[in-house]
């Protein structure tokens, strides 16, 4: 398979008018061609000129990547489209409230994998934990994954939040 046909993992940022409907309009996008949305942030960056930053998570091939950015680029009131992926370094974090719940030996190990991880325990009482667990998505998978067997029971997620590193903005 070519690098051109190989489904890759995309962060998208978009930088819009913080109004409302904008958000619907961008999901209408992905949804009305079937792209997939694997993660999804929204926060307001700017007051004073009342613009917010979309965080996109996607995956699909070069050119359905393409595609989306320039269709995202088409619609109004989108001011910036950038591929963190590609156009240079980025970095990106998740946060995720992981709920476990179990005793003896299991509750002891699910603390000793927190540790190892940095995750922070939030919440307690005598029969489970909330764990805050912040890092790349792949870290957060991993944690949730091992906390499987000891005792899971919910887990929130926020989503990828991610930034282009040195002084260039998006």
């Amino acid at each position: 398979m070519s690098k051109e046909q190989e489904i890759q993992r995309h962060t998208i940022a978009v930088l819009v008018a913080n109004e409302s409907g904008v958000l619907a309009r961008v999901i209408g996008l992905f949804s009305g061609r079937g792209y997939n949305i694997e993660s999804l942030t929204v926060a307001e960056v700017d007051t004073k000129e009342a613009l917010s930053r979309i965080t996109i998570v996607t995956s699909g091939t070069q050119m359905i990547v393409e595609q989306i950015k320039n269709q995202l680029r088409r619609l109004v009131p989108i001011y910036k489209v950038a591929d963190l992926t590609t156009d240079g370094p980025h970095v990106s974090r998740e946060l995720a409230l992981v709920k476990v719940s179990s005793t003896g030996e299991k509750r002891v190990e699910s603390l000793r994998i927190a540790d190892i991880f940095r995750a922070n325990v939030i919440d307690s009482t005598n029969e489970s934990f909330v764990f805050e667990v912040v890092g790349a998505t792949e870290k957060v998978d991993a944690f949730i994954k091992l906390m499987e067997p000891l005792g899971l029971v919910d887990v929130s997620r926020t989503g990828v939040a991610a930034i282009a590193r040195g002084a260039n903005p998006l």
